[in-house]
Order: structure tokens, then C-alpha cells, then sequence
């Protein structure tokens, strides 16, 4: 996939064996055996193999998959956590396998945040002071460290909270505090294991919500675990999917959703509502005329009529979007001598960006009779979505 962010982690050909004979586990790999014969022949469990994605600049990665499938151990190779067998994960230009203890240590620090799944806080330690705990480690001031977890705090919604104790919190808040503190210790990436699977689900989705804001706001490099496709669709920039181990496929969310790599794919996207996935983006068609706001009522009766089009869009000569004129206004225009298109033009239809989720626009086409535009936040008109296509969309996904 091309892309011209940065990339901030560079994962290549990173495997990992459980077992003391890794070294004949691999070549078994290489010579075509899966996970299971493997382990059946040598009982060394081939965790990841082969494993190939980048990680750009302020990206939110979801690494998913079902239980077994090497998520977790992906994860904790990233940090080192876990020692890879074989492979590169490159960040910022070092090698991370490569690294000496010490190095490891000031790479893990300047780079890596964790949040794990039970929130891991000190019981008898303050909201406060939880949130401090990381740079009270690192030995960073006492008033400076106070002032950065007091910001980390309010980022998430903690403002008023320093002072109580983590059983005087609901399990949400009790995650805000571990994603403060993650915040506080300013690491470049934010690695998150399962980090709302603990929470029940009106408070996960309350917090996954969150995650969106704040990644909206500070644009931190991201990487999520979770075993839920619904969560992974909802958050991910991007989603790499894992089974057994390997990667199944790496795509935006739309990609797994409209161009399944396998019939694995297939059966995991099964029951996936896609119209709060799928974008307007997916159902835009290009636009088959528009005029200028500078042109006529004959002009946009001509160019409806050769076209087809009931309506058509009008657009400054920076081809922003100013309003729409149908046929019978245009008709009705040019009856009473009307020199320009603008004089009887309405601005009575729904604009949308590329990434509207497609159930919003259902509503809209009850709403409005005219088709959606689509536009750019410059008001650049992009393309256009009709009811047909947004069916024809969904039903395209539904065969995948």
C-alpha cells in the first residue's frame, strides 16, 4: 500500500518461536508447514510468522484477530516485551531487536506507552499519582511531573478527579487513568493490549469514542489490540489481521469490508452491519456535469438535457459548491429573463464529507429529493451520492 505519511515503525519478516528448538521450527516454515503440523513434529508453537506492516505517523493500527491468532505476542514484540526469533521492527532509524539492554531501556522510554486490559494501578496511590507514576520513575520534578499528569488528566476527562482513590472509580474512569498515564510519559507510540475489553459495553463504546477525540487532537501514533471486528471497525485507521500467526490482510476498514483477501476474511466480516462502516466515500460517483455561477438558465437546461440530470450542481471558479438549480427553476428562470443560474439556484440539498457513514445518509434522501454532494472541507465539490448507488454499495459488500 502507498502511502506518503511517514512511517514510524517498520516491521519486516519478524517471526517468533515458543520452544527451544526454534531454529528447526522455521525451517519447517520455509518449507511450507503451518502452525500446527510444527508443533506436531518438533512441539516448538510458531507464534508469529513472516510477519510484514508498516506503522505511519500518527496513525490509529488495530492488530486483530481471534484468540491464538499472535496479537498479544506481535504487540510485545514491538517493545521488546517478548524477544523476537527472527526479523526487523525499526523505529525511527534503530533496530529494536539489535538494541543492547541499555539502549532497549532509553528506546522503551522515549517511544513506548502501554495501556493493558486490567488498567494495572496502584490501589493506594491517588488518581493523581498514578498518573504521575511513570515520570516519578524516569526521576522527572516533582512539580513538573504534578503539572504534566494534571494535563494528561484533563485530556481524558479526569479534570476534579486527582485526588480519589482507583475503587472510588468506575472501571471506564479507572481506564482513563491508565491512558493518562500513558499520555504523561509523552512516548512517541501508544501501544494499547485489549485495553477496553474489560468494560462493559455502553462505557467501551463510550471510551472508544474517546480514543477518537483524542487521537483526533493529538494525532499520536497508535497501535490497538483487540479480538472484536466491531471495535477494530470502528476505531482503525487501518486493521492488520492475524490467524495462526500470519497476516490475512492489511486495509482500511472498507478494504476488509469490500475486498475480503480469503474466504477467512469472508466469514469473519459475516453479520458486520456495513452501512455504519462504509463511507459516502464508497458510494460517491463522479459528477456527469455542473455549471459555473456565471452561467445561465440555458446553459443549465442544455447541459441537464444532454446529461440527463433533473438538477445540477453550481460551482465558483474555484469549483466550490454555492447551490443547486432543477429543471423547472432553470425553466421558470429563463421564462422571466434571469441571466444567471445563481438567481434562482436553492441551497436546499445535503452536503457531506468522504467520510459520512452511509447509514447516516438513509435519512437524508427521506429528508431531500435532490442527490448528496460530496465535498472536501473546502467546500470543493468531490462527487455525488444518488439512493441507487448507496443500495448498490451495500449489497456489493453483502456478496463479498
Amino acid at each position: 500500500m502507498s502511502d506518503n505519511r511517514n512511517v514510524k515503525i517498520r516491521v519486516r519478516n519478524l517471526s517468533k518461536v515458543f520452544g527451544s528448538q526454534p531454529k528447526k521450527a522455521l525451517e519447517l516454515r520455509d518449507q511450507g508447514l503451518k502452525r500446527p503440523e510444527i508443533l506436531d513434529k518438533t512441539g516448538q508453537t510458531l507464534g508469529l510468522s513472516n510477519i510484514d506492516f508498516d506503522v505511519y505517523e500518527g496513525e490509529l493500527l488495530v492488530i486483530m484477530g481471534l484468540s491464538g491468532s499472535g496479537k498479544s505476542t506481535l504487540i510485545r514484540c514491538l517493545n521488546r516485551l517478548i524477544d523476537p526469533t527472527e526479523g526487523e521492527i525499526v523505529i525511527d532509524g534503530q533496530n529494536i531487536p539489535s538494541l543492547k539492554e541499555k539502549e532497549l531501556l532509553e528506546c522503551r522510554r522515549r517511544h513506548f506507552s502501554m495501556v493493558f486490559q486490567n488498567f494495572a494501578l496502584f490501589p493506594h496511590r491517588t488518581v493523581q499519582e498514578n498518573a504521575e507514576f511513570g515520570l516519578e520513575i524516569r526521576g522527572v520534578d516533582a512539580g513538573e511531573r504534578r503539572e504534566i499528569a494534571r494535563n494528561a488528566l484533563k485530556q481524558v476527562g479526569l479534570d476534579g478527579w486527582e485526588d480519589a482513590l482507583p475503587r472510588q472509580l468506575s472501571g471506564g474512569m479507572q481506564q482513563r487513568v491508565g491512558l493518562a498515564r500513558a499520555l504523561a510519559n509523552d512516548a512517541s507510540v501508544l501501544l494499547m493490549d485489549e485495553a477496553f475489553s474489560a468494560l462493559d459495553p455502553l462505557i467501551r463504546g463510550d471510551m472508544q469514542q474517546e480514543l477518537l477525540q483524542l487521537q483526533h487532537r493529538m494525532q499520536k501514533t497508535t497501535v490497538f489490540i483487540t479480538h472484536d471486528l466491531d471495535e477494530a471497525l470502528s476505531i482503525g485507521d487501518r486493521i492488520v489481521l492475524l490467524k495462526d500467526g500470519e497476516v490475512v490482510q492489511i486495509g482500511s476498514p472498507e478494504e476488509i469490508l469490500t475486498k475480503p483477501a480469503d474466504d477467512y476474511v469472508r466469514r469473519f466480516i459475516e453479520g458486520v452491519d456495513k452501512s455504519r462502516i462504509l463511507s459516502a466515500e464508497s458510494a460517491m460517483r463522479k459528477v456527469r456535469s455542473t455549471v459555473r455561477d456565471t452561467d445561465g438558465p440555458r446553459t443549465a437546461l442544455r447541459k441537464m438535457r444532454d446529461h440527463s440530470l433533473d438538477s445540477i450542481y453550481i460551482l465558483d471558479r474555484d469549483r466550490r459548491l454555492v447551490g443547486l438549480i432543477d429543471a423547472d427553476a432553470a425553466s421558470q428562470a429563463l421564462e422571466a429573463g434571469m441571466e444567471r443560474v445563481t438567481d434562482s439556484m436553492t441551497q436546499d440539498f445535503r452536503k457531506v464529507t468522504r467520510d459520512e457513514p452511509m447509514h447516516n445518509l438513509f435519512a437524508m434522501f427521506s429528508e431531500n429529493r435532490f442527490p448528496i454532494a460530496v465535498v472536501d472541507d473546502e467546500q470543493v465539490l468531490q462527487g455525488v451520492v444518488v439512493k441507487g448507488a448507496v443500495l448498490d454499495e451495500l449489497a456489493q459488500a453483502g456478496d463479498h
